[in-house]
């Protein structure tokens, strides 16, 4: 009784286990799975952290520092063993006879030292290098949000890359189903006598062309398969499936305001922007070489000749330390450091002109891309249509079989050209949406 339940059970199983396995991968899926193994995003990901680490670095710097240091030293030297005696507050009237100051013997000390060091004025040294690591910190968390958009575009593309593959597979089919009825048509005008033996050839010819073709279409969507594979980090022999075509919005707005989007939002520019922050923070960094530096000192200690803490004594101190002259060290640094904040301002301004340029190129390629898709359909409709009447006055003997088939290479050119209209859109489109930095996870 209890076997047709169990049959039943791994039925639904299965049925459950290959209704996963079919389930269709998005393209925000697809993205998602991409940014969270990405070699390049590990990169990334791996600088930020070292930002992030220097900037804790820099501002751990302006809190007091505290040490602890112990050590044990036995000596005959004189003044260190009277040094010693004195430090354990041993010293008696008899270390002061000259023989005993002369000859001390072996002396023993161990001493434990307490010390506490606060920066009080480090002439601007310490903020700057806190407002170097901040702004580099931002630069390279603006350094990921790059590449993130990039791992994005590669994806995007990719995916629609499967569909493309498919789309031209599907051209194919037609293609080759034409080509079959075509040789149909062409045998039985044969075997009429109409069509001569060379049409006959020529049509089983075109079939085997048409054949080819459909073998190159799932040549490029296996590979296609695959590249998207690798970017969504599956192994290559895991069968995966792609969810539907998904177009990209356009971007609204004119070339001048786009340009000036792209300005403000794009990443490499802002990270850019605040690496020249950094390069400035450097020139008051380096200028603090030249201003004085104050510091409070207070320790605390002990003397013994055993580890312990009989002998306690303690020093509280003020440091103030100018470098009033350094034959040009302090004016080399800065000079050193305001070519480098040329240099990140000039990389600045390359960069900008860069995207003005790339987000013109891509806005006009989006532009003639969505011009090309309208063209393409209605010459793909024009076309079917004239292939249609071919078929006709061909099969009443009216053309012959060179005009038929050049009207069908024009229908499958002319579907082969949408196909990549389509494409050519959803590529101007992401690299329109890269050049201005708003490329995102949702299309």
């Amino acid at each position: 009784m209890t076997r047709p339940f169990t049959l039943i059970a791994l039925a639904v199983t299965a049925l459950g286990w290959q209704a996963a396995r079919a389930e269709a991968l998005s393209l925000s899926q697809a993205i998602e799975a991409a940014l969270n193994q990405n070699a390049s995003l590990a990169v990334s990901q791996a600088r930020v952290g070292q930002a992030e680490a220097a900037l804790r670095q820099a501002e751990a710097a302006r809190w007091p520092n505290l040490g602890l240091a112990m050590s044990a030293s036995r000596t005959n030297d004189p003044l260190s063993a009277f040094g010693a005696k004195l430090g354990q507050r041993a010293v008696s009237a008899a270390d002061f006879q000259p023989a005993a100051m002369n000859h001390p013997g072996d002396v023993d000390n161990f001493n434990t030292r307490l010390e506490v060091q606060v920066p009080l004025y480090t002439g601007g040294l310490l903020s700057s290098q806190i407002d170097q690591a901040q702004a580099r910190s931002q630069a390279a968390r603006l350094g990921d949000a790059s590449t993130r958009q990039q791992v994005i575009q590669q994806v995007t593309l990719a995916y629609q890359g499967v569909h493309t593959a498919r789309a031209y597979i599907k051209v194919a089919q037609q293609s080759k189903q034409a080509a079959e009825e075509a040789l149909r048509a062409t045998e039985r005008l044969h075997a009429e006598g109409i069509a001569i033996k060379s049409d006959l050839l020529s049509a089983r010819v075109n079939l085997e062309e048409a054949k080819l073709k459909l073998a190159e279409g799932l040549r490029l969507e296996s590979g296609a398969l695959d590249r998207l594979k690798t970017l969504i980090g599956r192994p290559l022999a895991e069968p995966i499936e792609v969810g539907a075509e998904t177009m990209p919005a356009g971007l609204a707005g004119e070339e001048a305001a786009l340009r000036d989007q792209a300005r403000a939002e794009h990443p490499d520019l802002n990270a850019l922007r605040h690496e020249r922050d950094a390069a400035r923070a450097r020139i008051a960094a380096a200028r603090a070489g030249g201003r004085p530096q104050l510091s409070l000192m207070g320790r605390q200690e002990w003397n013994d000749k055993t580890a312990g803490f009989d002998a306690s004594s303690y020093t509280v101190a003020g440091v103030l330390s100018w470098r009033l002259f350094d034959a040009g060290v302090t004016g080399a640094a800065v000079d050193q450091a305001r070519a480098a904040e040329l240099e990140a301002a000039a990389r600045l301004r390359q960069a900008e002109e860069g995207v003005a340029l790339q987000v013109a190129e891509a806005r006009r390629l989006a532009l003639e891309a969505e011009a090309r898709i309208a063209a393409r359909e209605a010459a793909v409709a024009q076309a079917e249509e004239a292939q249609r009447l071919m078929k006709k006055r061909y099969e009443n003997g009216i053309i012959n079989l060179v005009e038929l088939l050049a009207g069908q290479a024009q229908l499958d050119r002319a579907r082969a050209d949408l196909v990549a209209a389509r494409h050519d859109l959803v590529a101007a489109r992401t690299e329109l949406r890269r050049a201005v930095g708003v490329l995102s996870v949702e299309p």
